[in-house]
């Protein structure tokens, strides 16, 4: 069986590319140069094409060796990274995540991350509360909690909010397919038998905020017929006919997709950001800092499922047919 290309040949190749010369990059390298030069001609044969050049004293790359960089650059990475991952999981034998959510990301989105981390880290306790991001803020203010991900937008009164790494879509759900069969109003959310979650923290969440603004602007007013804590509550009241429900798509997606009921974008559309907080004064533990680097790596995973499916369908909120 051929030998595939090595890490190191393919990181001469990059360094080499780089600097512009063999020579220079040996120097970077802390090799001889007919040693690095000797493995990017092994590189060549392995792949059977020239990579650069050599008609003049300047290294110009070929076309070959152009669609190279991006792909060597990949596997370079990926190993760098598996490299650090494997660091980590043997510095990290002790220590406690203490880290907060928004309530419905266990349906999605927890599951995955702490089954990883677990296998990775078995030694670290965790304890993840999963709150309404308003909460969550306030727990990370007081210092209960050492970071958390929470949706925007959000008090940052002595916190440090980095930027949104997860985008959702609201989405209007319903058991008749006739209610979604176009993108729903603000108009249309003023008469309909709506079931919205969130109770507790109707005048703080971020989605009851955003639709009353909306509606104040338009002069009517949205009023649920039926409150309830959670998505799931209301998706499952939804299903079974008692009105229509507002959830996030990436919660609605698995009733979505098994056709127990369907759904449809707002208009205008409605987009919620998520971002990760810790104490603008504070440090993170390096238990808690290795779980949100997973969490990063998921949230990444999870939204390009979602570019995908956009893709194929023009729109992750599309209705059921039939």
């Amino acid at each position: 069986m051929a030998e595939g290309p090595t890490l190191r040949q393919l990181r001469y190749f990059l360094r080499a590319v780089e600097t512009g010369s063999f020579s220079a990059a040996a120097a970077v390298e802390f090799v001889a140069q007919p040693s690095l030069s000797d493995q990017i001609r092994r590189l060549e044969r392995t792949l059977g094409a020239q990579l650069f050049s050599r008609t003049t004293r300047k290294l110009q790359l070929t076309d070959f060796g152009r669609l190279m960089i991006p792909l060597a650059e990949q596997t370079v990475r990926s190993a760098d990274d598996l490299t650090a991952t494997a660091r980590e999981a043997g510095a990290l034998s002790r220590g406690e995540v203490l880290f907060g959510t928004f309530s419905s990301a266990h349906l999605y989105l927890l599951v995955p991350l702490l089954s990883e981390f677990r296998t990775l880290h078995p030694q670290v306790r965790v304890r993840i509360v999963g709150l309404n991001s308003s909460e969550v803020a306030e727990s990370v203010r007081r210092g209960d909690l050492e970071a958390g991900l929470v949706q925007l937008p959000i008090d940052e009164h002595k916190l440090q909010v980095g930027e949104a790494v997860l985008v959702d879509e609201v989405v209007y759900a319903s058991a008749d397919p006739l209610h979604t069969a176009k993108p729903v109003t603000i108009l249309d959310l003023a008469q309909a038998r709506l079931i919205l979650s969130e109770a507790h923290w109707r005048t703080e969440d971020p989605l009851r905020r955003g639709l009353s603004e909306r509606a104040a602007a338009l002069g009517v007013e949205i009023r649920p017929e039926i409150e309830v804590e959670f998505q799931t509550a209301a998706l499952e009241l939804a299903l079974n006919g008692v009105g229509d429900t507002l959830v996030s798509y990436f919660v609605a997606r698995p009733y979505e997709k098994s056709n127990r009921i369907s759904v449809a974008p707002l208009d205008p559309p409605y987009k919620e950001q998520f971002a990760f907080i810790t104490r603008a004064s504070g440090g993170l533990s390096p238990a808690t800092r290795r779980f949100m680097s997973l969490a990063r790596r998921h949230i990444k995973g999870l939204q390009a499922q979602t570019a995908q499916g956009t893709r194929r369908t023009g729109n992750p909120a599309k209705r059921r047919e039939g």
